[in-house]
């Protein structure tokens, strides 16, 4: 492999730029090193890598890829302290903030300006929450208002007092994550608030299904009802919440709202490349070898669709490195996709192309989700009227993804209809 060329303004010629380094770019390295390819570097817009773990201090980490249990921070530093030990060349407080080329673009650091180009680009780039002011709820700015990962990184970097009485937005996997820091920093948790009828804790884990039955002993949990307004002029000091089927409010008095759960993928630069997106996911659309419809350029973790687990997104890096080490062996880039699309109540699912048959998804499974509680749900995949594969799933809950093998993939013909995904349920609620 060639060595990377240098001038003054950095490093201007590179075989792999890597956009991001929480676990998806972090493990996409080590892999490509471990692949003999030499000619990397990872930018990451923060002042430390290792993404969003650095700041989660509850257990849950570890066991997909590195085949053990860490909190976030140790999970993290796991991978920051393999990629030091490679001499991988890691950049952080470095943006990209423009495209120059296909596969070039212009850095941002407190270094200066400078550009760089690389024969391939995988975009890390992750999630984030949605915002109060994206969720377009009404009332005044005071301060007091948090997403999950804005309250971390708080917490993480002021000793300043949150607050003392809490709302927590979502009752949802993420949502414990949420109350767990809560209570870590003495904050009282005075009520939970959903949309959906009930909250949506996956039963697989279990160890989180008897933390919420014991957290619901002393934490209301408010189903079918969701918050019309925040109040407060300088701190909040109470949300109004409103019941989704009978429309009574209630005012329930606190000084911090922490809203959680509902993902966007951080979609900006593969929006400026004009790489196609999903209108599911709202992240790029891939194949199995996480390719985008821009040549060179992979995109890995979650800014395919939103959070999964940490060690899904590492294994995502993983796959999507052995598949940069084949394009710059053979430089070969698909010319047609196949869509793969779903039909209600399934929101979205990923990969969400079919570019060759005899390529497999990270850990041979396709994602997906459904928009909705479903009971005794089927899985039917088809193409026009041929039936390719028919699974029975059984429950499925919002915001909980599910795995589809990819063995029916052989079977699909490239020169026909986009391959649709149904699901036949006895009972849903949406």
């Amino acid at each position: 492999m060639s060595e990377p060329r240098s001038n003054q303004a950095g490093i201007n010629a590179r075989e792999v730029l890597i956009i991001g380094a929480g676990p998806a770019g972090l493990a996409a390295a080590i892999t490509l090193h471990a692949l003999g390819i030499r000619g990397v570097i990872v930018v990451e817009r923060e002042e430390a890598p290792g993404g969003t773990p650095r700041y989660c201090h509850n257990p849950g980490f570890g066991l997909q890829d590195l085949r053990r249990l860490l909190s976030g921070p140790a999970y993290a530093q796991a991978y920051i302290e393999k990629a030091q030990a490679l001499g991988i060349d890691i950049r952080t407080e470095t943006m990209v903030t423009d495209w120059l080329g296909p596969c070039a673009v212009q850095l941002t650091s407190p270094r200066g300006i400078g550009r760089l180009e690389a024969q391939a680009i995988l975009l890390a780039t992750g999630c984030r929450e949605r915002p109060r002011s994206a969720r377009l709820i009404p009332g005044s700015r005071p301060q007091g208002v948090f997403t999950t990962g804005s309250l971390q990184r708080f917490l993480q970097e002021s000793r300043e007092t949150i607050g003392r009485r809490a709302v927590i937005v979502g009752a949802e996997l993420i949502s414990l994550s949420a109350l767990h820091i809560a209570l870590r920093a003495g904050i009282a948790v005075v009520a939970m608030v959903t949309e959906w009828d009930r909250p949506q804790i996956p039963f697989p884990y279990s160890l989180a299904q008897w933390y919420w039955a014991e957290l619901r002993k002393r934490i209301r949990v408010i189903c079918r009802s969701r918050v019309t307004q925040v109040m407060g002029q300088r701190r909040v000091e109470a949300v109004e919440i409103t019941n989704l089927d009978s429309g009574d409010r209630e005012v329930i008095a606190c000084d911090t709202v922490i809203f959680t759960g509902d993902w966007i993928p951080e979609n900006e630069l593969a929006r400026a490349a004009g790489i196609a997106l999903d209108s599911g996911t709202r992240g790029p659309r891939v194949d199995a070898h996480l390719r985008t419809s821009q040549p060179g350029i992979f995109a890995a973790g979650n800014v395919l669709r939103g959070a999964e687990m940490a060690g899904i997104a590492a294994l995502e890096g993983r796959h999507a490195a052995r598949a940069i080490q084949g394009y710059l062996e053979r430089g070969e880039w698909p010319s047609y996709r196949l869509p793969i699309r779903v039909a209600p109540p399934l929101q979205w699912i990923c990969p969400n192309e079919i570019t060759s048959t005899q390529e497999i998804p990270p850990s041979g499974v396709f994602r997906l989700r459904a928009s909705g509680f479903l009971e005794n749900a089927w899985i039917e995949v088809r193409q026009g009227k041929h039936l390719l594969y028919v699974k029975k799933v059984g429950r499925m809950i919002p915001n909980q993804s599910y795995k589809l093998p990819a063995s029916w993939i052989s079977d699909v013909d490239l020169g026909k209809e986009p391959v649709e995904i149904y699901i036949r349920s006895r009972g849903s609620s949406h």
